[in-house]
């Protein structure tokens, strides 16, 4: 395995992460002190999101032809545009010019957040040895793809709390300055360290590639829409307003709750394939039943904490409760997916498979962000999680069609 390229692009993508973590939380409790209300604050994540889901379809398919590492290095320095631009907002600007200067910015950090992203995680699967015997090189797989996954989530969370701390000590400008400052030294050591090609393809790919899919990735693409649509329908814009508003939480306090909770789903996610191995198999490690198995139980976990909120049964420690429930059950799902995107997809076209199965992402995160707002203006945070099983289900239901052998178009051989 390439450790050193491998260590590269994770510390990129660790650096990455932090400022989109505390990026969000600044908007968000920015614009909340500000006064806007819950609808207005889940418009300013919409083009982040829908400017992911064009990121993903087209990134994936220009990594196959240029390489990730262009990919990479356009994200973080899109990321430092971005930050840069939105420290320039202005208190005396009118709402609408507010609204619409913060979401162009947004537009251009969900361009890099998903060039970021794609560009990681298919180069795991260019770093993995894979002439290996297969056993060995699927546990590797499911390993590292865990670690990255985990270890980004976790200091997404980190990135919560730095958000609403400097929010708190310095102010809203110079916290996006400092970020972009620390993001450009990043983005210097990776051109200066990262050398050779990786991704490209063999052979030129075709545009209509990037719509000819398997039958797994397509089904695995629509469950993953389904899952982050669950999630973001309820933490993105009700449950930080619902600590707030209900509960009285200061930002402070908000940002490093939900920076724990980021953390702790983190750190189960990197340590996913112990938990998959121990509770189910190693062979389930190969395919859906896993993702079967803990598909359902999200749908439960997040049932009863919606029926606890909606009866008022002690509705604030069955959201504390509730909420680091759903997040260990909730991690193992997203490892368990991230895992399979790889599984499914052979070298060559690594980058189209990821970039499409990231754009069904991203759409699910686009609807779940947009309902988050509605929905809990409309009928509170109970409403968002009765949405959120609906889509949890649905998410199982893809889950039922996936194929039940291992790697059914993967590099591996499939087994019986």
């Amino acid at each position: 395995m390439n450790t050193r390229d491998y260590a590269i692009v994770t510390a990129a993508y660790w650096g990455f992460t932090m400022t989109d973590g505390a990026l969000r939380m600044l908007v968000l409790l920015h614009f909340h002190e500000l006064g806007y209300s819950p609808v207005q604050i889940a418009f300013l994540f919409l083009l982040y999101e829908f400017c992911g889901v064009i990121t993903n379809l087209f990134g994936g398919w220009i990594a196959s032809r240029k390489g990730l590492k262009p990919t990479l290095f356009a994200g973080l320095a899109i990321q430092i545009v971005a930050l840069s631009m939105l420290s320039f907002l202005n208190s005396e600007w009118t709402v609408m010019l507010s609204v619409g200067f913060v979401m162009t910015s947004q537009a251009l950090s969900g361009v890099a957040k998903d060039l970021t992203k794609m560009s990681s995680k298919s180069a795991i699967k260019l770093l993995i040895p894979t002439k290996a015997e297969s056993d060995h090189s699927e546990r590797l797989l499911f390993k590292f793809v865990a670690l990255l996954t985990g270890s980004k989530n976790a200091l997404k969370g980190v990135g919560f709390f730095l958000g609403a701390v400097l929010l708190s000590w310095i102010g809203f400008a110079p916290a996006l300055l400092a970020m972009a400052g620390g993001l450009s030294i990043i983005l210097f050591l990776s051109i200066f360290l990262l050398k050779g090609d990786m991704g490209k393809s063999k052979e030129k790919v075709k545009f209509s590639k990037l719509f000819s899919k398997s039958r797994e990735i397509n089904y695995l693409s629509a469950a993953r829409f389904f899952l982050f649509g669950a999630r973001d329908l309820w933490f993105v814009v009700g449950l930080p307003i619902f600590l707030t508003e209900v509960l009285g939480w200061s930002f402070w306090m908000v940002g490093a709750f939900m920076a724990g909770w980021v953390i702790v789903y983190g750190g189960v996610q990197a340590v996913a394939p112990g938990i998959v191995n121990r509770k189910v198999g190693g062979e389930a490690a190969r395919g859906a039943n896993s993702a079967l198995g803990w598909g359902a139980a999200l749908a439960v976990v997040t049932a009863g904490i919606a029926a606890a909120v909606q009866y008022d049964f002690y509705p604030v420690v069955s959201v504390l409760a509730g909420l680091a429930l759903f997040g260990i059950v909730f991690a193992v799902n997203s490892a368990v997916h991230s895992y399979l995107i790889l599984a499914y997809s052979d070298s060559d076209k690594v980058s189209l498979n990821v970039g499409f199965y990231y754009m069904a992402n991203a759409c699910g995160r686009l609807v779940g962000t947009l309902l988050s707002g509605v929905v809990y203006l409309k009928a509170g945070l109970a409403g968002c999680l009765w949405v959120s099983v609906g889509f949890i289900v649905a998410a199982v239901l893809l889950t039922v069609l996936l194929p039940r052998k291992a790697f059914a178009s993967g590099p591996f051989p499939a087994r019986p």
